[in-house]
C-alpha cells in the first residue's frame, strides 16, 4: 500500500485500474471454446480499447479446432463485435490482431506445448514474445494436471520455485477457472497438479463472480463507513441471508451441472466467498496477504451448527410458469438423464464461530428456475427493545435490514422504521435505496477485464487460494455425504417460485422467514 493514501481501500483495489502492466504474452489454451469467445476474447478487446494493455502484449490461442491464424482472427472479430461493451474501432482491434498467432493441437499433448514454446520463442511467430506469459487454462477440468505437466516438460513454466511459495523466476502465471475440484481431495490433486509446473503465488484461481466491483463495495460500504462496522457483530446482527438466485434453467449446460449440483457449483465457491467478506474480521492492512488471511480465518471457522439434516436442504425445479411463459422441469431438459439426483437448489444453514458472529446464523441458498434473477447480501438487525418505543405503534414494523445488491442491478438498500405521515404514532417501514448505476458516472469494468487485468499486474487480493478452497470444501463435503446416504431425491418446486418447501422450513425452525427480493 502506498504512503499517504487518504482512503486504504483505494491502493490496492480500484488504483490499479489506472496502471499498465508490463509486456505479456497471454497464451489461452482451450481458445476455441464457449468461454474464449464469450468472455475472455472481449475483455482482452475491451482491455486494449481502454489502453491496459501493454506495447509488448501479445495473445496465442491453443485449440483442437486445425485453424490458421487468420481463422482464429475471423472468430476473435466475431466474439468481439458480439460480446465487447466498448465501442469497436479497427485500428484498436488490427493492433491487437497484429500479436495474435493460434497453435492446433491436443491441450494436453507434449508436442502441442513444443510448438506453443517455437511460436514464443520467434520460430513460429516471426519474432520473439518478450515478457511474462500467463497461461489460461480456459478448458474443462481434466485437462489441467496434462497440460501443466507438458508445459513444465517443455520450459514454457520453468523458473526455480521457492518453498515458500515465492513467485517463480520465469515470470509464468496460470489461471484457472471454478469449479476447483468436486471435493476435498479432488481440490487437493488440482492444487498438486498446477503446483508441478507453478508456485504457489503464480497459480491465479479464477472466481469471475468476485472480478466486478462485488468484493470492493462489500469492503468499502463496511470498513469506509463509520456508521456501519460498529454494528457489524452478533450484539447487533440478528442473522444474514446470502442469496444467488436464477431465473435461468441449465439451458445447454446439462451435461456439465448433471455432474456437479447447485452445492458445488455456486455454493461452495460464490457465496461462501461472499460469506468470507460479510464475516471476516478487519484485516491489518488491505494488501494481498493480510486480505486473504482474513478471508481464510473466517472460512477456517464457518460450520453446520449441527446435523446436516436440520441445516442443509436440497430441491430440484418441476414445470411451472416464470411470468407468463411455461418452463420445463429440470428431469425434462435436454441432456439431463431420466434419474438424475442432480440438485438444482440448496440451501444451507452455517455459524462462523468467531468472537464477532458467535451465535449469528449465516443462512445462504442458491438456485436456478426461481421467481427471478438476484445475488445480495442482507444483513437482518436485531429489533429494538421494547422500552425504546413505548408509545409507538410499530405493528408494521419490520427488522432494520442493510441490503447489498450484486447483481442485475448493484446497488444498496437501507431498510427502517420511519413515523408515517397524518397519524399520531405509527411507525412503518421506509427505505434508502443507492442505485450504483445512478449515483456513478464512471462505466464499471466487465469482471473478465478486471481479473484479466489483475493477472497481468500482479495484484490478487481476491483470488482465492488454496486455504480457501480446502476451507470452503470442508463445509460442502459434509452436506454431499449426508445427501449421499438418503434413499430420496431432491424435493421438487415449482419453476418460477422461490425454492422447496424444505428451505422455508430450515429458516422457519428458528422462528424466521427468507426475504423476497
Amino acid at each position: 500500500m502506498s504512503q499517504g493514501s487518504s482512503n486504504p481501500l483505494v491502493d490496492p483495489l480500484d488504483r490499479r485500474l489506472t496502471l499498465i502492466p508490463p509486456p505479456c504474452a497471454l497464451v489461452l489454451f482451450g481458445a476455441t471454446g464457449d468461454l474464449a469467445r464469450r468472455m475472455i476474447l472481449p475483455a482482452v478487446y475491451d482491455l486494449a480499447n481502454r489502453g491496459l494493455l501493454p506495447a509488448g502484449f501479445s495473445l496465442t490461442g491453443v485449440g483442437r479446432s486445425e485453424w490458421t491464424k487468420e481463422h482464429f482472427v475471423r472468430q476473435a472479430h466475431a466474439a468481439v463485435a458480439s460480446g465487447a461493451r466498448t465501442p469497436f474501432r479497427q485500428r484498436v482491434f488490427e493492433q491487437l490482431t497484429a500479436e495474435m498467432a493460434y497453435v492446433s493441437g491436443d491441450v494436453a499433448d507434449l508436442d502441442t506445448c513444443h510448438q506453443l514454446a517455437r511460436v514464443l520463442d520467434g520460430s513460429g511467430r516471426g519474432r520473439r514474445v518478450n515478457g511474462g506469459r500467463v497461461f489460461y487454462l480456459a478448458t474443462p477440468p481434466a485437462t489441467f494436471e496434462a497440460i501443466c505437466a507438458n508445459l513444465a516438460a517443455s520450459g514454457l513454466a520453468s523458473g526455480e520455485r521457492s518453498g515458500s511459495g515465492e513467485r517463480s523466476a520465469s515470470g509464468a502465471k496460470v489461471v484457472v477457472e471454478k469449479p476447483f475440484g468436486r471435493d476435498l481431495e479432488s481440490a487437493r490433486e488440482l492444487s498438486r497438479a498446477l503446483g508441478l509446473a507453478f508456485a504457489p503465488a503464480d497459480v491465479y484461481r479464477i472466481d469471475h463472480f468476485l472480478g466486478g466491483q462485488t468484493a470492493r463495495s462489500l469492503l468499502a460500504l463496511r470498513f469506509a463507513n463509520r456508521l456501519f462496522e460498529p454494528l457489524w457483530n452478533s450484539e447487533h446482527v440478528d442473522h444474514v441471508q446470502i442469496t444467488m438466485a436464477e431465473a435461468l434453467g441449465v439451458g445447454a449446460r446439462a451435461g456439465y451441472y448433471d455432474s456437479v449440483g447447485a452445492a458445488r457449483d455456486v455454493m461452495q465457491n460464490h457465496l461462501l466467498q461472499l460469506l468470507a467478506l460479510t464475516a471476516m474480521d478487519q484485516p491489518a492492512s488491505f494488501g494481498a496477504d493480510d486480505l486473504r488471511a482474513a478471508k481464510e480465518a473466517a472460512l477456517d471457522a464457518t460450520r453446520l451448527p449441527g446435523p446436516a439434516a436440520q441445516c442443509a436442504a436440497r430441491g430440484v425445479y418441476a414445470s411451472g410458469w416464470l411470468g407468463n411463459v411455461p418452463a420445463r422441469g429440470y428431469l425434462e431438459e435436454d441432456g439431463v438423464p431420466a434419474d438424475s439426483t442432480t440438485e438444482t437448489y440448496a440451501a444451507l444453514k452455517l455459524e462462523v464461530t468467531t468472537d464477532r458472529w458467535r451465535g449469528t446464523p449465516f443462512y445462504l441458498r442458491t438456485g436456478k428456475r426461481l421467481a427471478r434473477r438476484v445475488t445480495e447480501v442482507a444483513i437482518v438487525f436485531k429489533p429494538a427493545a421494547a422500552e425504546t418505543h413505548r408509545g409507538l405503534d410499530t405493528g408494521c414494523l419490520g427488522s432494520n435490514t442493510l441490503v447489498m445488491r450484486i447483481q442485475p442491478d448493484q446497488g444498496t438498500t437501507l431498510r427502517f422504521g420511519a413515523k408515517a405521515p397524518q397519524t399520531p404514532a405509527e411507525v412503518r417501514d421506509v427505505t434508502l435505496d443507492l442505485a450504483h448505476g445512478h449515483a456513478f458516472t464512471e462505466a464499471l469494468p466487465e469482471a473478465y477485464e478486471q481479473l484479466i487485468l489483475d493477472v497481468m499486474l500482479g495484484a490478487d487480493p481476491l483470488f482465492p487460494r488454496e486455504r480457501e478452497v480446502e476451507a470452503a470444501w470442508r463445509v460442502v463435503d459434509e452436506v454431499e455425504s449426508h445427501w449421499a446416504t438418503l434413499g430420496t431425491g431432491p424435493e421438487p418446486y415449482p419453476a418460477g417460485t422461490w425454492g422447496p418447501c424444505g428451505a422455508e422450513e430450515l429458516a422457519r425452525r428458528d422462528g424466521r422467514e427468507w426475504m423476497r427480493p
